[in-house]
Formats: C-alpha cells, structure tokens, sequence
C-alpha cells in the first residue's frame, strides 16, 4: 500500500510538472478574460496573508489589518485618480450587482452591448440601441433613471463617447454607471457617478473588485461592513494585490503597433475586423473568418498552443451567439464565426505573429476547401 501510494504522489507530481511545461510554452491572448496576476501583487499577497487578521475586530492586530485595507484602498484611488468613494466587493459582477439593486432612481436603462452581469442584473431595463460600431445611442433615455453604458465592450474593444455620455446623463437628471472593467488602468475613468472595477483584469487576483461611488447618498446602504454598503469580511490580501498590480503594471505604448499588425493580417488573410471604423481599446479585438465557425477556430488555435476566446468568458462556453454582435447588426451565422483576441502589456510582436502564422493557415485551407 505504501509502494502504491508513492507511485500515486510520483504520478501526480509528474503530471503537475507536465502540465507547467505544456503552460509555459503556449501564448496567452485571452487577457479580457482574465490577466496573469503580476509577481508584485502575488508578492505582496504573500505578505498581506503572513500578517492577516480580521480588519474589523478592535484588537492590535485587527487595527493594523484595517490600516492596511485602508492605505489599500487610497492606492487604488490614486492610481485610477479617483478621489470619491471605493467600496470593495467580490469582483465586477458584486459590484455592477450593487449599483443595480442599490441606486436610488426611477428607472433603469441599459445598453444593449452590456456584459451579461449587467444584463442580468437589471432584466427589466429600458434596452439603449447601439449602431453598427456598437455605439450606445443617446437620444432616448428616460430622466432620472440608471443608465448603465460601459466604457468598452469586453467583446469588441469599442470604446465609449464617454465626454457626451456624461453630458446626456448630466442634463437628463440620470445617474451613470459605467462599467469599466475592461478600461481600468488603461485609460482614465469616466465623469460617471458610479464605477466597476476588478482586479483579475489588469493583473490583479481574481476575487476582489470594487464599486467606485462619486456619493454615497445615491445608494441604500444595506448594513455590514464598507461604510455599511457592503457584508462580509474584508478580502484585505485581496485589496492589497490589486493595489500592487495597479502599481506595477507594465507600459502599453507598443500595444496599438501590434493591434495595427494584427488587423493587417488579419485582413490579408480574408478575414473581418469587428467595428473596424470604431474607435476601439488596443488591447481587445474580435475577428470573423468566414466559413470557419469559432469552435473549429478556438480548437486549431489551442492545438497549437495559442489561448483565445469567442465572445466574453461568461458566455463563450454557449451555444447562443454573441449578443453583442447581434445588437451591432451581425446575422447569427456570421457571429458564430467570430473569435476574440486581446493583449496585456506583456504582449509581445512573436506572440501576434504567431497567431498570425496559424490562423492565415486556417484561412487558407477554408478557401482550398
């Protein structure tokens, strides 16, 4: 039974290693999904957790956790440049889940390129038409209402008009809230009067997100801890990672010259830019390859070690085509044929030229078909 054991344990570690070794010589290009956590928030989690204690309990140990949570919290402030309220929940969908049910107004509105938490979160919502960009229309919001319109869509990379969303919600009486999990620490908020943020989007640890509140009056506190916004105990190494991340990520500067390439190819090859005359974040793009569903794409891309998505990670796994893409007018044939790719800052050109390599192969045994 011992022998047994040990080659069990054997066994398992082997596969372990394995499966480290497959990892570490693939390329990841599904970072809307989510971002590898940075070696400085993974470090600084390591010593949040060395030191941990419940930050609302009065003793010694309690007072230094909260102070810790606090000097957490005015560093992600600072970092994103925001100078309000930060209430810290379990990620975006908490987040988006507590402005929808929380916000004091008198009805709701959302985009119709909203990401499914939102979606969900407000079934009843007055729907806000996109064009064919994916740009929410302005013109028919009702007044003081919730209306919630991202930043960018998650899918697509298409950004947001945010100055005149702003302006609208402004003279409507309407408060914004403004999805930003996909924009945060990649471009600077929006004048919105409530904010998502999460953490595993930019190199932070998955679990830890936050709702950024311009005034607290604008919601029904629900008892508990934030400011009693929010139950639960506090996810200090949590907080104190994504702080980290936001500090430590890397420069973005060469990410639009390896979009530009990318859609170059892409192109070459035959394929579709999705929102190709939008103004999109460099990080995220979607593509279509006619004749070639997602799958057949998402399986010859993994094959040859090269991680993408279809649609957002929350719905790439259905077979219902991307709602999205069907509000921007795609037929659900054509949307069925469209996968995502997107960057972090570690992103490199041997990366975009590897993807290129595979899939203008793919592209070309369709066509010889």
């Amino acid at each position: 039974m011992r022998e047994c054991r040990a080659y069990i344990e054997k066994a398992r570690r082997g596969a372990i290693m394995e499966t480290q070794a497959i990892v570490a010589n693939r390329i990841y290009l599904d970072h809307a999904a989510t971002t590898p956590v940075l070696p400085a928030a993974r470090a600084a989690m390591a010593d949040a957790l060395a030191r941990w204690a419940n930050p609302s309990s009065p003793h010694a140990e309690g007072r230094a956790a909260r102070a810790a949570l606090e000097d957490a919290r005015a560093r992600i402030k600072s970092a994103l440049g925001w100078k309000f309220e930060l209430i810290f929940t379990s990620g975006a969908s908490e987040a988006a889940s507590l402005a929808l049910t929380r916000a004091k107004a008198d009805a709701c509105a959302i985009s119709a390129v909203e990401h499914d938490a939102i979606r969900r979160g407000a079934p009843d919502a007055t729907n806000i038409a996109v064009d064919d960009r994916g740009i929410a229309q302005l013109d028919a919001w009702p007044e003081r209402a919730l209306v919630a319109i991202q930043t960018v869509n998650s899918e697509t990379g298409v950004c947001q008009p945010l100055d005149a969303i702003a302006a609208v919600a402004r003279d409507k009486g309407c408060l914004w809230l403004a999805d930003a999990a996909q924009s945060a620490g990649k471009m600077a908020l929006p004048d919105a009067d409530l904010i998502v943020v999460s953490a595993h989007k930019l190199g932070g640890p998955p679990g830890i997100g936050a709702l950024l509140v311009k005034d607290l009056q604008v919601l029904a506190p629900s008892g508990g801890q934030e400011k009693g916004y929010r139950g639960g105990t506090e996810n200090l190494p949590a907080a104190v990672g994504f702080a980290a991340a936001l500090e430590a990520r890397g420069s973005r500067d060469h990410l639009a010259a390896l979009r530009k390439r990318l859609d170059d190819g892409v192109r070459a090859a035959g394929g579709a830019i999705v929102a190709e005359h939008g103004t999109c974040l460099p990080e995220i793009a979607s593509y279509r390859l006619p004749g070639v569903a997602a799958a057949a794409q998402l399986i010859e891309l993994d094959m040859a070690g090269i991680a993408v998505s279809a649609g957002s990670a929350c719905s790439s796994g259905t077979l219902k085509p991307s709602a999205v893409l069907t509000a921007m007018g795609w037929r659900e044939e054509e949307a069925r044929e469209v996968i995502r790719v997107s960057f972090a800052p570690e992103t490199q050109a041997a990366d975009v030229e590897r993807f290129l390599h595979i899939w203008t192969a793919l592209a070309a045994r369709r066509r010889a078909a």
